[in-house]
């Protein structure tokens, strides 16, 4: 299966990967500090393992930084 990982094309050969899967196959550091947007829509971390990906889909991991200055 062919999807989009961060405006990359990337493949997997697991027919059903959820979201989890994909997480630990992309070796993402710190997954509970990650969001992920589906095909532009948020999900909720609480349905990673139920979110079954699919050919095509688009897939944003997105990390959210603390800091800056005053």
């Amino acid at each position: 299966m062919i999807i989009k990982v961060n405006g990359e094309s990337y493949f997997t050969e697991k027919e059903r990967t959820t979201i989890n899967d994909l997480l630990k196959e992309k070796k993402v550091e710190m997954p509970e500090m990650v969001s992920v947007q589906l095909n532009g829509n948020f999900v909720k971390r609480e349905n990673f393992s139920a979110t079954h990906l699919k050919e095509n889909d688009e897939v944003e991991f997105l990390y959210f930084m603390g800091g800056g200055t005053q």
